[in-house]
């Protein structure tokens, strides 16, 4: 008898930690699917057998975010990084601005990217705490004739979370939701385009979930190239060219997987027992531990904290790794720690953070 295989206490950033049983099934299929006598890889993408994974895909996301008849829902490669360029391609035309509300590095990393397709500019921002808020609505100053006005949901660096969106009227609202994505449920009709890098709550790296209002396509500009149109995507079922065939067979296991935990309605209530296991542990030590984000605005998926001095905050991410914790360092730009606790993480991973985190401030105070 094999023995039990030892999972690693995984807060990875992004790829993150899936689903375990999500992962058994796809070691049992990965020779043989379904009786092909094929890996899903081999699969041809045209194949009878490919296409029931695609569109299973589309229609567990269509339903657990109850996406309305009038939005597609693409299936696109490049990661969100692409969707910051593809953005302003399509739908940033001469004459018109579009705003950004500054939030974090990928917020930033978004506007850049815009600023070389046309006339961008900031709806609000709060660098000057150092993104550890959101915004308020009352500070969102954004023009009626606006091509759209753009956010990022989440802030994995900085571990902020938008927990009610803006409502900007006609103007289009896009969101980069490739941190907390499923984690909760909203509202879609709010948003004209939603897009979503898989890595952290859908699956694993290389699918980007692109959900978009069918008449915002009908308004974009022809003048790009074909792979970069929208238009192409949605009247080719996301097969205009070979999409990432395994990662999305994955995408579709991991939505089955959450349906079968009893969907979004069980699974915040899951994430906020989890972030609240560390949270407390933050706010219970007096300031041993230090959280960047303001409580309002708390991230549900990513942690972020220091220790009170450099010294200690080395000890406890060394310590850490020789419990078995992965993950725990802070993004290379801004260093401390950081806890990424996306829908798969189990409760007892983050327990067991939590309850190490008083250890250490016990030993080390």
């Amino acid at each position: 008898m094999k023995n039990p295989i030892q999972r690693a206490f995984n807060f990875n950033a992004g790829p993150s930690a899936l689903p375990l049983e999500v992962l058994e099934k796809a070691q049992q299929e990965l020779v043989n699917f379904q009786g092909t006598g094929m890996s899903i890889m081999e699969l041809s993408h045209r194949s009878t057998d490919y296409e029931k994974v695609h569109n299973q895909s589309i229609t567990r996301l269509k339903d657990l975010l109850s996406i309305p008849e009038n939005y597609a829902v693409l299936l696109l490669q490049g990661g969100g990084s692409l969707q910051f360029s593809m953005i302003p391609m399509n739908f940033l035309q001469p004459g018109q601005k579009a705003g950004y509300i500054m939030t974090g590095l990928w917020s930033e990393k978004a506007f850049s990217e815009a600023e070389l397709f046309g006339d961008v500019y900031q709806t609000a921002s709060t660098k000057d705490s150092n993104y550890r808020r959101i915004p308020k609505f009352n500070e969102l100053q954004y023009n009626p004739d606006d091509a759209y006005i753009h956010l990022t949901s989440n802030n994995t660096i900085y571990g902020t979370q938008w927990k009610e969106f803006p409502d900007t009227g006609n103007i289009p609202l896009v969101a980069d939701m490739s941190s907390d994505i499923l984690s909760k449920p909203f509202d879609v009709s709010k948003f004209d385009l939603i897009y979503a890098g898989a890595q952290k709550n859908l699956g694993p790296s290389g699918v980007t979930v692109v959900i978009i209002r069918k008449e915002m396509i009908e308004r974009a500009n022809s003048n790009i190239p074909t792979i970069l149109k929208y238009s192409i995507h949605a009247k080719n079922n996301s097969l205009y060219h070979t999409p990432p065939t395994f990662g999305i067979y994955m995408l579709g296991e991991v939505l089955g997987w959450i349906k079968g935990q009893g969907g979004l309605k069980e699974i915040t209530k899951r994430n906020e027992e989890k972030a609240n296991l560390i949270y407390n542990a933050i706010d219970d030590s007096g300031g041993f531990y230090l959280g960047h984000a303001e409580p309002e605005s708390r991230s549900y998926m990513n942690i972020t904290f220091r220790l009170k001095d450099e010294d200690l905050e080395k000890k406890f991410l060394a310590e850490t790794k020789k419990e078995g914790f992965v993950g725990l360092n802070g993004h290379r730009s801004v260093g401390g720690c950081r806890a990424s606790i996306y829908n798969a993480v189990p409760y007892e991973t983050c327990k067991a953070l939590s309850e190490f985190m008083y250890r250490f401030q016990k030993v080390n105070e």
